[in-house]
């Protein structure tokens, strides 16, 4: 069985994909609530029990929101994340009488590095180093033992470092955040420092950056491949705009959408369609 992606949830509100592979499934965050999560579960024919592991890229809240009641409901599932994210999750709910730090056992709790793939049911996942205004962040590219492709998941950064190009070339199926139009965000209303915030290089990638990092992806390897949008801003981005200002910077370097790549948009208030390799 090749591998296979669901989007639940993506954007500031809210972020989890689910992978499936011929030997069970993860998370990729639980940005939402672990009802949603568990709808999107059963939506996509996944027993609770074939999901094996939670990993988390980062401690925002959008990004771990659900994690300790889906975790209570997911026995089977342990949860990875770097050592500092790991002690963000730890920390969270301090001084309440439900706490991660309490109701997730300490032997469900796995510390990963970029140097450290974790094989677990069947897929082989490596995390790589994101630049982002959280303790340690990742993102993670995950690949099918048994040959049924690759998928990695690249949000929640400033810039796309070399070291995530690599990380990410051989995916077919790459999910990249296109958070913001830049035009948008400058002239909106958020307050000034927030702005800043997202425009550093530890904020998120704009349209135009995504684009750029696609370039690169495609002359280093220009394999085709399904590429999908994603952690797109609801006040300073819209699905359309994403998808023309890619597809409009990509085809001045000759490379064209429906022929060397299919572009898809993930959406914030919308599980996606189950996309398989």
């Amino acid at each position: 069985m090749s591998l296979s992606l669901c989007s639940f949830s993506s954007g500031s509100s809210g972020n989890s994909y689910l992978i499936k592979g011929g030997g069970g499934a993860i998370l990729i965050d639980a940005g939402i609530s672990a009802s949603r999560i568990l709808s999107g579960l059963e939506r996509t024919g996944t027993a609770r029990a074939d999901v094996k592991a939670l990993f988390v890229t980062h401690g925002h809240w959008d990004h771990v929101t659900g994690a300790r009641v889906l975790l209570k409901k997911l026995p089977g599932a342990d949860v990875y994340a770097s050592a500092g994210t790991m002690e963000e999750l730890e920390r969270r709910d301090a001084g309440q009488k439900l706490t991660f730090a309490r109701e997730v056992a300490q032997q469900r709790k796995k510390r990963v590095a970029p140097a450290q793939p974790v094989e677990i049911c069947g897929l082989t996942v490596r995390a790589f180093r994101t630049l982002h205004d959280a303790a340690e962040p990742l993102g993670f590219a995950v690949t099918d033992g048994g040959g049924g492709g690759s998928v990695a998941i690249v949000t929640d950064t400033g810039l796309f470092t070399d070291d995530i190009l690599y990380s990410v070339a051989d995916a077919d199926l790459l999910v990249l955040e296109a958070n913001h139009d830049t035009e948008m965000l400058r002239s909106g209303s958020y307050p000034w420092h927030l702005k800043q915030r997202i425009l550093s290089e530890v904020g998120h990638l704009s349209n135009a950056q995504a684009a750029e990092a696609l370039a690169r992806v495609f002359s280093l390897n220009a394999k085709k491949r399904v590429v999908l949008l994603a952690h797109l801003s609801q006040e300073n981005n819209t699905p359309r705009l994403a998808e023309q200002t890619v597809c409009t910077l990509l085809a001045r370097e000759g490379i064209f959408t429906g022929g060397d790549f299919h572009l898809g948009v993930l959406r914030r208030d919308m599980p996606s369609d189950l996309y398989r390799l």
